[in-house]
């Protein structure tokens, strides 16, 4: 860790604003997953505890700077409450109120605002609206990774004008997965696999990655882009038509550096996407040479499920980013299942396995193999960001250790 850490800093007795990443789903006012706000809970105990004057904020939703009931924190804060105790609830993030209650707080005590996306500044990025919020405090903690790879006022702003600022500990324990457990001295062999639908969504990925590790399993949707670029006919599958020259540049970029990169030998395929999404459909699994004009594969067959995961079963270092078919769906969550269990038995032998966020996340829970994996990033579009080894804004804002 170059950067100054929630542990370096004593906050005894000053007011800090730590910023979390509470965007859970809600179903019907109801909180269906608690997981973002019990992994905030390590940073929040650890303040209070350490008598440090606690104000709490987050994003919610996509409001657009505007107030809308749906994506109030309201729920966010009763469930919190449950975890920690009462403490009181601010309607207004930025007013002259709020700040004078920040003031008047005990050391050990903590407040809550209000979704800070109500606030047209915040996604803007405003210098102004950043400077306020950092006028409710002394010191600043960045504990929302999901976020930190947006330019967002609460996220690159007001640490800039906080005195003090540094990482929570979910952003430092993403910090140390995503670096250290995958792009510093890794056990070999490093293998990463590669799913969801578009190739599009994951070009900085594949290419940073190949300059990383030994294997790479591409699966999903995006494999149907891969094999139609060799040649193959992949019959309605999906493929971006504009990248079959970028799949041919990884193909032929793994070749020249020595990755071996594997490929769905059989998918499962049907006739129709399921719509709903539970819909029952039937379908057939084929070889990759067999798809039918008429059908599109939806998963990865059974042949490819037993070569990915000898492989995965070998490694000693593994990454894993998006599922291997439409997983939602029963029938075409065996694939994904299939390599969930294989970076589980890797990891109970020793391996050292990150999952990087957003489906590769529920879909490890939904597999049951989620207490199984070395690390679960917390964040989706922050996870690919840093994958790609780009800089994350919200990283590079907090201050550096002397």
């Amino acid at each position: 860790m170059k950067k100054i850490t929630i542990e370096d800093i004593d906050v005894y007795g000053k007011r800090v604003l730590a910023r979390f990443d509470f965007n859970a789903p809600l179903i019907d006012g109801v909180i269906a997953d608690r997981t973002r706000i019990v992994t905030a809970l390590p940073t929040i105990k650890y303040l209070l505890e350490k008598g440090a004057k606690l104000i709490i904020c987050s994003h919610f939703g996509r409001p657009k700077g505007k107030r809308m009931d749906e994506y109030s924190l309201k729920p966010i804060h009763k469930m919190l409450c449950d975890y920690i105790g009462e403490m009181p609830f601010f309607d207004e993030a930025i007013d002259s109120g709020t700040i004078e209650a920040s003031h008047k707080l005990k050391n050990g005590e903590a407040m809550f605002l209000e979704n800070l996306r109500f606030y047209a500044g915040e996604e803007k990025g405003c210098d102004d609206f950043g400077q306020k919020l950092a006028s409710l405090c002394d010191v600043y903690i960045n504990d929302a990774f999901g976020a930190c790879h947006r330019n967002h006022a609460s996220i690159t702003k007001t640490p800039k004008f906080a005195k003090e600022s540094g990482a929570g500990f979910v952003l430092k324990k993403e910090i140390e997965a995503l670096g250290d457990n995958l792009f510093g001295d890794v056990a070999r062999p490093f293998l990463a696999i590669v799913g969801g639908s578009k190739v599009s969504d994951k070009i900085g990925v594949l290419k940073n990655l190949l300059k990383k590790t030994d294997v790479l399993i591409v699966g999903g949707g995006m494999a149907f882009t891969f094999l139609k670029a060799l040649g193959y006919s992949v019959g309605k599958s999906l493929v971006e038509e504009d990248k079959l020259d970028v799949a041919m540049s990884v193909i032929k970029a793994a070749k020249d550096r020595g990755v071996r990169l594997l490929l769905p030998v059989d998918v499962k395929a049907a006739e129709e996407f399921p719509d709903p999404i539970d819909k029952a459909i039937e379908f057939d699994n084929v070889l990759i040479f067999e798809i039918p004009d008429d059908k599109l594969g939806l998963d990865i067959g059974v042949g490819s499920e037993a070569i990915f995961s000898d492989v995965i079963k070998k490694a000693k270092t593994i990454l894993w980013n998006g599922p291997m078919g439409v997983f939602e769906n029963s029938a075409f969550a065996k694939g994904t299942m299939a390599i969930a269990g294989a970076v589980a038995y890797a990891t109970d032998g020793g391996a050292v396995s990150v999952a990087g966020g957003g489906d590769s996340a529920a879909a490890a829970v939904q597999c049951g193999v989620d207490k199984r994996i070395t690390h679960i990033s917390t964040g989706g579009g922050a996870s690919l960001a840093f994958l790609e080894g780009k800089e994350l804004p919200g990283i590079a804002a907090l201050n550096d250790k002397k």
